[in-house]
Parts: C-alpha cells; sequence; structure tokens
C-alpha cells in the first residue's frame, strides 16, 4: 500500500472528477487552490479513517496535517505508529505477570 498514492487516487476521482491534468503535487495546498473545501475535508476523514485504520481527533483537522499530500502522509504515518505501539503495549502488558 502506497499511502500517498492512494490518497492522490481518491482526491483525483473524487474532487478532481477523474481529471489529473498534473496539478495535484504532492505539496500543493488542497484548500488554497480549491481542490477540496471544507466538505471535501470531512470526506477526506472519512476517507483516511476506513482506508488507513486510524482514528482522526477534532483537534487533529488542522491544514497542517490535511493540507496536502504530503502532509497528510505524514499525518497518516504518525497516527500508524502511534496506533501500532499502543497495541504493541497493550499486548506485553496482557503478557506480563501480575504481581
Amino acid at each position: 500500500m502506497n499511502i500517498k498514492s492512494d490518497i492522490r487516487k481518491y482526491i483525483i476521482e473524487s474532487f478532481l472528477y477523474g481529471n489529473d491534468d498534473n496539478t495535484l503535487g504532492d505539496d500543493v495546498s488542497f484548500l488554497e487552490n480549491g481542490i477540496i473545501d471544507s466538505t471535501g475535508v470531512l470526506e477526506l476523514v472519512s476517507f483516511v479513517q476506513e482506508t488507513f485504520g486510524i482514528k482522526v481527533k477534532d483537534e487533529e483537522l488542522i491544514p497542517n496535517n490535511f493540507d496536502s499530500l504530503s502532509k497528510l502522509e505524514a499525518f497518516i504515518v504518525q497516527k500508524q505508529q502511534t496506533r501500532d505501539q499502543a497495541r504493541v503495549d497493550a499486548a506485553q502488558a496482557a503478557a506480563s505477570p501480575v504481581s
């Protein structure tokens, strides 16, 4: 799975209606370039949560996390790492003998 490719494909299909004229560079602002509006951000959040198995908190809905392919990819990777570490910690805690 390539996170950035999956996001690019979704945005092209959902917001650019399949018209990929190479304007969707890795660091192009979704909002400043009119690619996604506020309603589109909610659709993007839903896609990200379902596709990448993460939970996005309200306070994480900021441009630094969701306003370009590169920013969104970095956010998803960080969230997945945090999620995976929490699972490891929980498994280790469950396996530890109780005193």
